[in-house]
């Protein structure tokens, strides 16, 4: 089995993203070969939180220029968790000041 620091890369923290934290989902960043099955298992094991439903993308990079040179940023996978009634809330900024 793969280690759950490895599947989960980081969170991804935006304006649509925050909204849906309203609502007990959390989008990450994952490993690209991970599985639903694989990424609750380390969503639960890291927070210590109960998982109802993972949805998962798959996000292919895009064109960007830089003068006359053009290049494509990375792909990427993501993840939206749902967690139970239940569990506890995820704060990501408590270490903010």
């Amino acid at each position: 089995m793969k280690n759950s620091r490895d599947i989960i890369k980081r969170p991804v923290i935006t304006e649509h993203t925050a909204d849906l934290m309203a609502d007990k989902k959390y989008t990450f960043e994952v490993s690209k070969n991970a599985n639903k099955t694989e990424i609750k298992a380390a969503v639960e094991e890291i927070f210590g939180v109960k998982v109802v439903k993972v949805n998962t993308a798959n996000i292919k990079g895009k064109l960007k220029r830089m003068g006359r040179h053009s290049g494509y940023r990375s792909d990427r996978k993501k993840a939206i968790v749902q967690l139970s009634e239940d569990s506890k809330e995820l704060d990501f900024f408590e270490s903010i000041d």
